[in-house]
């Protein structure tokens, strides 16, 4: 059984499927925002994403971070510090990448357990 949230069109926001939820890539809704407060953003989305899956941040297997500018990881990075749980944190790459809107600093895509 494949269960899907937020299903559009084109994708969906997160899918479950044998006890995993794959998330899209978030991004900040305030493109103005500094990278610290995208980075905000965009972990108050997964929060929320998760929630609805049934899991929560302690259950991330992965995380891949995309920066636009890798000018940034250290400011992305003391964001994600302070959210992550000590000891819990997922496996993780982070690369720099040109995301879809000039606006984006950040787009983060995680898999979690249920």
């Amino acid at each position: 059984m494949i269960d899907r949230i937020d299903a559009g069109p084109r994708m969906s926001e997160a899918v479950i499927h044998n006890g995993i939820a794959y998330l899209a890539g978030q991004v900040a809704d305030d493109g103005g925002a500094d990278i610290e407060g995208q980075t905000r953003q965009v972990l108050a989305a997964i929060d929320v994403l998760l929630a609805q899956a049934g899991s929560d941040k302690t259950r991330i297997l992965r995380a891949e971070i995309f920066l636009a500018d890798m000018a940034d990881f250290a400011g992305m990075n003391r964001v994600w510090d302070e959210w992550v749980v000590a000891g819990q944190g997922p496996a993780r790459a982070t690369v720099q990448a040109k995301l879809a809107m000039p606006e984006w600093k950040v787009e983060i895509v995680v898999t979690a357990a249920i």
